[in-house]
């Protein structure tokens, strides 16, 4: 079964600019039949967008995006998971703590680069349960800081010296992958060529996966180039893994150079009864 779907996009409850609701209602009039809400280390927003989505006639996937502690942006995908006490809902919860005690860090760190950040202002401008860097990215840029958000990161937020002195809670992608198996969920690699591995170690890194119960890898992505897809399509072949894809969709506002992708891929395996 092929229908145009998006498998990787985020709303305000992580650091997207529309609530599940709103980000459904795009999907329709973008005329997806298929959408996975997968925000950052949180499954709050996805209740709201099945919802939704059984209102307007899309078809909304469970999802989720979690952090992984092995490299920098290493992201697991998971999809069609349970509802309810399990042991990623637990794990969510121990990433919105982290984050949490993060926000405060993030101040210092700005304030010793003469950037003064009012918290308030970005916790009134995240909304939901998760704050992130995106949140004091737009912040930064309202106050003349930087003029855009990739800027904001480059120059402060995405630094070696940012990761070395703002940390965070992160699990382990064996623990990311199992939370997601043991909630009867699939799992994806996320865009892995911002791990900014060779093509050796990654594969290990798939390996290693694998072995752990990993589904399949992000091949359809719109920043990579027709070498690293090629790549990431080989290492699905020789690996036995399927093939998802998504746009990364934040909203204009915090990624102004990406829209909702419509890709015409395979999804029925993710399917299962938490699907509306």
């Amino acid at each position: 079964m092929k229908q145009a779907c998006d498998l990787h996009t985020h709303t305000t409850a992580s650091d997207g600019q529309y609530s599940p609701a709103e980000l459904v209602r795009l999907a329709k009039r973008r005329g997806l039949s298929v959408l996975a809400v997968t925000d950052h280390d949180t499954i709050a927003g996805v209740a709201e967008a099945q919802r939704a989505g059984s209102e307007v006639g899309v078809t909304v996937i469970r999802g989720v995006e979690l952090s992984a502690r092995e490299y920098p942006n290493c992201h697991i995908l998971g999809y069609g998971f349970r509802d309810g006490d399990t042991e990623l809902a637990r794990l969510c919860e121990k990433f919105r703590a982290g984050r949490d005690e993060r926000k405060y860090r993030i101040v210092d760190f700005l304030r010793e680069k003469c950037v003064e950040i009012d918290l308030a202002e970005v916790e009134k401008l995240a909304g939901g349960e998760v704050i992130a860097r995106p949140h004091f990215a737009q912040v930064m840029v309202k106050h003349g800081y930087v003029s855009t958000n990739r800027e904001a990161f480059d120059r402060y937020l995405d630094t070696e010296e940012f990761r070395e002195k703002v940390k965070r809670f992160k699990a382990d992608a064996k623990t990311c992958v199992e939370a997601i198996r043991a909630a009867g969920g699939k799992v994806s690699l996320a865009h892995p060529y911002q791990m900014g591995l060779p093509d050796g170690e990654l594969e290990e890194l798939v390996a290693r996966l694998k072995g752990w119960g990993l589904d399949a890898i992000e091949c359809y992505y719109p920043k990579y180039t027709p070498e690293q897809q090629e790549f990431y399509l080989h290492l699905t072949e020789k690996y036995q893994l399927h093939q998802t894809g998504g746009s990364d969709f934040h909203g204009e506002r915090v990624k102004p150079d990406v829209e909702l992708a419509a890709l015409d891929l395979k999804f029925d395996w993710l399917l299962d009864e938490t699907v509306s």
